[in-house]
Parts: C-alpha cells; structure tokens; sequence
C-alpha cells in the first residue's frame, strides 16, 4: 500500500472527523486535568455502549465515586444501578470493583502507564490499555477497536484477522505523527460512514480509495 495514498486519506478524513469535542474520551483526554483513573473507567463502561450513553453513565457515576477507593465503598446493587444504562451492567461492575482493588493493592491507587502493568490488570485488555496509554498519558500507540480493525482491512490497506494482528500492521504503516489521533478519526468514520453493514459509500469522502474488501453491499 503505498505510503503517499494512506497519507491522503488520513489527510482527508482527519479534517471532517478529527475533533477533541467529538467523543467522551476525547473530551477527557483534553481536560485541563486529565484523570488517567476516570479515562479507565468510562473506557470500561465504553464496552458494547453508544458514546452518548457511556458520557451519561460516566459522570453519574463520578458524581458519587471517581476513586478505586469509592468504587469499592460502593455495594455492587448500587453500583449496577449507576452504570445500568452503559448495558452488560452486572459484568461491567465485576469488572470495576476488581480493577480499583489491582490498583489499590498493586499500584498505589494510581493507574500505570506501562503496558505490561495494565495487562496485569484484570478486565484490561489490549484496546482498553492502549486507549488508557494514547489518551491518559499521550503514549504513541494505537487503540485498535472494531472500527479501527474493520475499516483499513476493508480499505485495502492490510489482511489481518484480529485486532491484535491489526495494531502490528497499522503500527508498521501509519506514520507516527497520526498514531494518536488514528483511533478517534476511525471511530467517528466508523460511526457515520464506514459502517459494518450497508457503510454509506455513496456519500464517503475516500470512496475513490477504497477496495471494498468483502462489502456485500452499500448505499
């Protein structure tokens, strides 16, 4: 894939879709004072939930409890009823009780900003260290999610089979200088243009581009 044509779009797309006001994680990772702890947890809630949802679920949650220390404080019953509406509640809040008691026990209440440390947390996975990296401690790495795998396997540009493969590659392609900001442009095109099934390619500004790899069909 040449280098000049992934440039292009990136060019492209980062001047309609690249924007720090776009997304919940965005916005946080903005702040005046980036907490790199509520970047985790809204990151958590973010799992299988619309943004818009996981923006609500995120600050009604912080309103009562934005440490490891008061998550924990929190009865499980309580705390499924705050983040109900980010969806797979029950897991969701498993999940939060058990990364505040890693942090507290093994991190000094604070999260880490290595990988490995991260991964040693339980409910941590690749996407979500990644993301905790890029937006919580500006790390050039980049956070692959459905989009950010789907998107650039359709476009031609790699042939990976998981999301894992997909970051390998991207990082061998993507120049540098566009790692951070990859994941919220890919996202939001994602969202409104590239979807799974049926992506608007009549109206995409990189329909030109594009392979169409396994695309049954398109408006």
């Amino acid at each position: 894939m040449p280098q000049k044509e992934i440039s292009q779009v990136l060019k492209i797309l980062s001047k309609k879709y690249f924007s720090d006001e776009k997304t919940t994680l965005n916005r946080m990772r903005v702040a005046e004072k980036k907490d790199p702890f509520k970047i985790l947890i809204s990151c958590l809630l973010s799992l299988r939930a619309r943004d818009e949802n996981t923006e609500k679920v995120s600050a009604k949650l912080f309103e009562v409890a934005d440490t490891p220390q008061e998550i924990l404080k929190l009865s499980t019953r309580k705390l499924e009823k705050l983040i109900f509406s980010s969806g797979h509640y029950h897991k969701k809040a498993r999940t939060l009780k058990e990364v505040s008691k890693t942090l507290i026990k093994n991190f000094n209440s604070k999260v880490p900003d290595e990988k490995e440390k991260l991964f040693s947390i339980k409910g941590v996975g690749p996407k979500t260290a990644n993301i905790v990296l890029n937006f919580a401690f500006n790390k050039l790495v980049i956070p692959v999610d459905i989009h950010c795998h789907r998107i650039p396997n359709r476009l031609g540009w790699i042939k990976t089979k998981t999301p894992e493969q997909t970051e390998i590659e991207l990082m061998r392609i993507i120049p540098k200088k566009d790692w951070r900001r990859f994941n919220a442009i890919f996202v939001q095109f994602g969202r409104d243009i590239c979807q799974p099934v049926s992506p608007f390619c009549s109206k995409c500004p990189i329909e030109k581009f594009c392979k169409k790899i396994n695309v049954k069909k398109f408006r």
